[in-house]
Parts: structure tokens; sequence; C-alpha cells
């Protein structure tokens, strides 16, 4: 029977076809409905457990197993350097009048360490310090420090400061030979943010040293995510529990590492460091030798290891000297206190800090006028500056450097600026800069430190005890911030 208005199709019966047949029980729909549920909240809940409860070093251990958790954390600044301040029109000038200042400095009045320890030995050793023997190592020649003439200070590696720094040398540098190396160093990969505890440890063991990164590491940063160990924390560790001296110098020059390298003593630099799929960070290396006929450094690097057969990674000089000036040219010398006066006669000028910061101030100052974009150059200016007590120039140094590229860790490892603002009298950037660097990385006690005695110069009391207290719950071990907390409670 057909219909004439009927023009929907009839669907033709299937043979079988059951009309008992009824829809999925209704607990199944919410089951799986709420299994997917599970599944997004416990999504959500990973996430949050990653991004808020995880320390750093448990952050990367899931990021090397799934690198796509990456995108989680927050962004690091644009292109990995820091957003660019542009100062006002006094500071601009005041910063230019730093490039045609005379090295001409009145004795500062600065109360700034130099890491330099008297060239008396210590007695008996207390319980915590540890006897150093040293090690049997092949001979070498010695190379006696004498006076250059005026033809042997001739550069023996032309970098863009040498003009300045080669004077710094009281070493002959024609008596020193085309190559050296350190022998019985013991190479230690770093621990998570070990870097500083455990190169320091390498080097001490050129003297026979036998503890390992962590006695460092419990000494210097208790806390496992302290991003940092500045070098006169390093400086302290050594003069303080070992039998050895240290001393920390800026200004340093390729033909500084080439003599200490020469006479025997084991230097460490601080100099900026790209790793692969990483951003700019800090770094410590402990030399072990060089070479001029290939113009190459060789280190014992706590990262990258010690190189094809234990040689050490080697860098050619002209590139180790672009990183190191990142962090203006500092070294750290380890040596036996006995020979203490043949060190500083080595290091010249450089052994005198306040000498050093002026050397360090006039290579950073022909930088800067050779390229005033140079944000290294004015920044070091400004490093220099402070450590010879001229904060307002050393803040006006520090304010230019931020109108051009600096990587965005910059303020983890250099706290020069704090002082200089801080001193200067201008508290609002010191505020700034504590929080732009505690939104990237929470646990720098230095900004926390800085904060308080913003606060503490302010009258605001309570507030200052309570950032000093922050300070030390990451660094138990900071006295400057025990210090200040206690001198106001």
């Amino acid at each position: 029977m057909t219909f004439q208005n009927d023009t929907e199709p009839r669907m033709p019966r299937v043979s079988g076809y059951r009309n008992d047949l009824q829809a999925p029980p209704r607990i199944l729909f919410y089951g799986v409905l709420g299994f997917f549920v599970l599944v997004i909240l416990g999504i959500i809940g990973a996430i949050f457990v990653f991004t808020q409860v995880l320390q750093p070093s448990q952050q990367q251990r899931v990021i090397d197993a799934a690198p796509f958790m990456r995108s989680f954390l927050p962004p690091t600044p644009q292109g990995g350097v820091l957003p660019t301040i542009e100062p006002d029109d006094a500071e601009n000038d005041a910063a230019l009048d730093l490039l045609n200042q005379p090295l001409v400095f009145d004795t500062p009045t600065a109360d700034v360490s130099d890491g330099v320890a008297t060239a008396v030995p210590t007695t008996e050793p207390t319980a915590e310090e540890v006897a150093v023997t040293p090690t049997e190592v092949p001979p070498t020649p010695t190379f006696t420090p004498v006076p250059p003439t005026a033809t042997e200070a001739a550069a023996a590696i032309n970098t863009p400061s040498q003009s300045i720094i080669n004077t710094s040398l009281s070493q002959n540098l024609s008596s020193l030979p085309s190559s050296a190396r350190l022998y019985g160093m013991r190479w230690e990969r770093q621990e998570w943010n070990n870097c500083g505890p455990s190169t320091v440890t390498t080097a001490l063991t050129f003297y026979g040293w036998q503890n390992d990164q962590n006695y460092a590491k419990e000494r210097l940063k208790p806390n496992r995510e302290d991003k940092n160990v500045s070098p006169q924390e390093l400086v302290d560790f050594v003069n303080e529990y070992t039998d050895l001296r240290a001393a920390v110098r800026i200004g340093g020059s390729i033909n500084t590492l080439r003599a200490l390298l020469a006479n025997e003593y084991p230097v460490m630099i601080e100099r900026g460091m790209q790793f692969e799929a990483n951003d700019w960070l800090g770094h410590y290396q402990a030399l072990v030798a060089y070479d001029d006929t290939s113009q190459l450094f060789f280190a014992y690097d706590s990262f990258m290891g010690t190189g094809e057969d234990g040689v050490g990674v080697y860098e050619s000089y002209s590139s180790v000297d672009e990183d190191w000036r990142a962090f203006n040219r500092l070294f750290i010398v380890i040596y036996p206190p006995q020979e203490e006066a043949r060190v500083m006669e080595i290091l010249g000028p450089l052994a005198d800090a306040d000498q050093a910061a002026e050397i360090a101030f006039a290579t950073a100052q022909e930088e800067a006028t050779t390229n005033p974009e140079d944000g290294f150059a004015w920044f070091n200016m400004g490093t220099s500056l402070v450590q010879l007590g001229r904060y307002e120039e050393a803040a006006n140094a520090y304010a230019q450097a931020r109108r051009y590229t600096l990587p965005w860790r910059m303020f983890w490892y250099q706290f020069g600026p704090f002082k200089a603002f801080f001193e200067s009298g201008r508290y609002e950037e010191v505020l700034v800069q504590a929080q732009t660097i505690l939104s990237q990385a929470e646990e720098l006690e230095e900004a926390y430190y800085w904060r308080g005695r913003v606060y503490e110069a302010r009258g605001e009391i309570a507030q200052a005890q309570v950032q000093y207290r922050q300070a030390l719950s990451y660094n138990s071990n900071f006295d400057a911030a025990r210090t200040a907390l206690e001198q106001i409670q």
C-alpha cells in the first residue's frame, strides 16, 4: 500500500530485526563520564603539584623525563635577556661622564672585604679544619717573579683590554713557559645547583684535599635550591675550613691566569655559560692548563667533565675572556699560607683589592668607550665602583647597563646593584629589583636581605625582621642576614 503524499523513503525491514533492544544502563554512562572527569582532575592536580609543590630540582627531573612539562612553568624573559630600562636624562648624562673619568680615586671609605687572609699560617687545626697534604706531582720549572721591562710587558695575548691589564702583573711574561699544566686534581660531577662547592673542591684536591663536594655544600649552601654561592663565600670557606688560603680579585687578564698556572697555583674563574637547551648561566671553572701554541685553556668543569683523556675541557683564550668578562674577569687563587707573599708578588698591582678594582674599572671603561651599548662593560664599571665605595657613580653605571642587553639571570649572581642603589638612597629601585629577582627565583636569599635593609632604613622594623628571617630560611649560614636580624631584635 502506498501513499501519494508520502515523501519519506521507507526503510526495508531487515531480516532478524529485534524490537526488544534497549538503551545501555544509565549507570554506565555516568561511569564513563565520571572516569573522564577524574582523568581531567588528575591532570589538573598533577600540573598544580608540578608547578606549585615540587622544588626546581624535582621539576627538572620531571622535565628530563617529559620535556613538554616545561611549557607549564612561567616563561623566561623574551630572548633570554632582562627587559631594558631607559634611565632619565640626569642618570644618562652622569653615566656618560664616567667614560671620561680619569683613573684618580680617593681612598675608599667602603667596608669592602677583599677576601685575603694574612700570611701567618694557622697553628693547631680546629675540629672543623681538615689537614691538607700536598700530593706529589711531576716537577715543573719554577718561575721567579721579577718586574717586567717595557719590552717584556708587551701583550702575550691581544685581548681588547690588554694594554691596561699587562701592567697589572709583576710576573716576567717572557719567563712564562709556552704551556703549563697542574697535575693531581680530582674531578667530581656537580650535584644540583652545586657548581661552586664542586669546583672549589676540585681546586683543593691539587693540595691533597680528601673531602667531597657535600662537605663544602653543607657549609656553603645547606639549601639544595640555593642558586648561587658567591666568590667571597668560597674564599671564606677555604680560609676557615682548610689550612690553605684563598684570595678573590676582579680585573684579571689572560696573562694573570697564565702566570698563576705556570707557578703551580690552582685558579678558579667565574664566567657566563650557555649549555645546550639552556639560557645563559653563571658558572665556575677550575683551570688546569694553558697552551700558547694552540691558544687554549683547559679546565675541569663540574658540569661538562674533564675532556678527552682527562686533559680538561678546552676553549680558546678569546672565548674564555669573552665569557669571563660577564663577571668583571673575577678569579680566585688558592695557595699555602706560607706562599702568600709569592702569590701577591705574581699578581703585582692586583694584589691590592682596590688597585684591582681600578684596573677592572679602566678595562670596562675602555670597552664601554669602544662600544657604548655594551651592557657588560657598564655593569663592570658599576661593580668596580662599588668596591671603591663610589656608590652614586656605580648606581648610574648600573642604570646605564640596564639600557642594553643583559642575561635575565645576571642578578642571580651579582649583587653590586643592590649595594649601589641602597647606599645612594635609591630605596625604591632596590625593592623593584628584589621583586624582579624573586619573581624568577624565590630562593635567592640576597634579595630578601636587601629588601630587609630598605625596610630597616625606613624604620619598618617588623617588615625588616620578616625579610631577614626569610633570607635565613633559604640559607641558614647567611651571616649578614643573621647579624642584621640580631641588631634589630
